[in-house]
C-alpha cells in the first residue's frame, strides 16, 4: 500500500495595488499546477491584511492559503520558480506539514487586520484608589462570636 503524499501549505501575499487580472494570474497558475501534479485540498482567501513591516513599500497584502498534496517533487520546484518571478507576489512560503498538524484557522476575508502592539494606544494609568483608614477612635472591636464587620465604626459605644 503506497504511503499518502505529504501535505503542504502554500501561503501567498499578493500585491493589493496590482490590477485584478495580474493579481489573480499567479494564484490561478499555482492552482492549475497543483491540480495537474497533485491534489488541492483547500483554498482560503484571507483578504487584505496589514503587514508587520513594509514589503516593497506596501503596508498591506492580500493573503491566500493553499493546502495541497504534492504528487511529485517537481511540483514544489515549479511553484517555487513561478512564484519567485511573479511581480504581483510580495512573499510566499511553502511549508511541509507534519502528520497530525491541526487544520488552519478559519479567517474571514472581511475580518479587520490584527492589531500590532505598536498600533495599540498606550494604556491609561488609572489612579490608585486612596486607602481611607478610619481614625483609631472610630474603630471598635466586635464581640467574640459576632459576624465579621459587625463592630461599631461610628465612635459610639453599644
Amino acid at each position: 500500500m503506497p504511503a499518502q503524499s505529504p501535505t503542504y501549505d502554500l501561503v501567498m501575499l499578493l500585491d493589493p495595488d496590482a490590477e485584478e487580472p495580474a493579481r489573480t494570474r499567479p494564484l490561478s497558475e499555482a492552482q492549475a499546477a497543483i491540480e495537474a501534479n497533485g491534489e488541492l485540498l483547500r483554498h482560503d482567501e484571507w483578504g487584505d491584511r496589514a503587514l508587520t513591516y513594509p514589503i516593497r513599500r506596501r503596508a498591506t497584502g492580500e493573503y491566500h492559503l493553499l493546502q495541497f498534496h504534492a504528487g511529485t517533487p517537481e511540483l514544489l520546484q515549479t511553484l517555487d520558480r513561478s512564484l519567485r518571478i511573479a511581480d504581483e507576489v510580495l512573499r510566499f512560503r511553502i511549508i511541509k506539514l507534519r502528520p497530525g498538524t491541526p487544520d488552519p484557522p478559519e479567517m474571514r476575508a472581511s475580518a479587520p487586520p490584527p492589531r500590532r502592539a505598536a498600533d495599540a494606544p498606550a494604556p491609561q494609568a488609572e489612579p490608585e484608589p486612596a486607602q481611607e483608614s478610619a481614625p483609631a477612635e472610630q474603630v471598635a472591636e466586635a464581640e467574640p462570636g459576632a459576624e465579621p464587620g459587625a463592630g461599631v465604626a461610628d465612635g459610639s459605644q453599644a
